[in-house]
């Protein structure tokens, strides 16, 4: 089944072509490379931008600019097959890029978006839309990194070694700043009874661990 599936190619390129591979042949500038990554990588950031982020009708633009630098820079990874640790990381920092932005334009605008992304809520509810708005402006009230760690570990359920990675920082580094956010949002939201079973939901499933 594998060996027939391998014969599905886009471009002379096969659709399970590995990780280092699919870089080779990005820097080789193959044209239906870039194209690949896209598809294989893109549903991944999408969910880290909007857990980041919350609802943001930009978040197809930030993720253009992740792929951008993405295909800018491939040709300087050391290591190829370490492509999606690579996108991982590229999407981070411009989570914090957007972060920073969206603090410096803050006093101008404190407008909140009012919807809230599907993949966090199952019940399309007003109650549990109010929760996961009210779950965001907490998250507004975090540091940059901090936020940044928070939804890589807490949300998007990444291994401390790979949140360490995407933050480009040591894994006790990236362990205190988890700390720090866990304490930070936990204060916050136990003063809201709207978010209490939120975060005891985090608590069962060791998520401060």
């Amino acid at each position: 089944m594998r060996e027939a599936r391998l014969f599905l190619v886009q471009g002379g390129i096969p659709q399970e072509v590995d990780d280092a591979t699919l870089v080779h042949k990005l820097i080789d500038q193959h044209p239906h490379a870039a194209r690949l990554i896209w598809q294989r990588f893109a549903p991944m950031v999408h969910r880290i931008l909007r857990r980041s982020l919350g609802p943001d009708e930009d978040v197809e633009d930030l993720a253009q600019e992740v792929f951008m630098c993405v295909f800018q820079k491939a040709s300087t990874l050391r290591e190829p097959q370490a492509l999606k640790a690579f996108v991982i990381t590229v999407t981070a920092f411009t989570v914090r890029g957007e972060l920073r932005r969206r603090w410096s334009r803050r006093w101008l605008r404190r407008q909140r978006p009012e919807t809230v992304p599907g993949q966090l809520v199952s019940n399309q509810d007003i109650e549990s839309r109010e929760a996961l708005r009210r779950f965001y402006l907490i998250l507004d009230r975090v540091g940059i990194q901090d936020r940044t760690a928070f939804v890589l570990r807490f949300i998007e359920g990444m291994p401390l070694e790979e949140v360490a990675v995407a933050l480009d920082v040591s894994v006790a580094t990236a362990k205190r700043r988890l700390s720090r956010a866990w304490d930070r949002v936990v204060l916050l939201a136990e003063r809201d009874t709207a978010l209490v079973d939120y975060i005891s939901s985090l608590q069962r499933d060791g998520a401060c661990a």
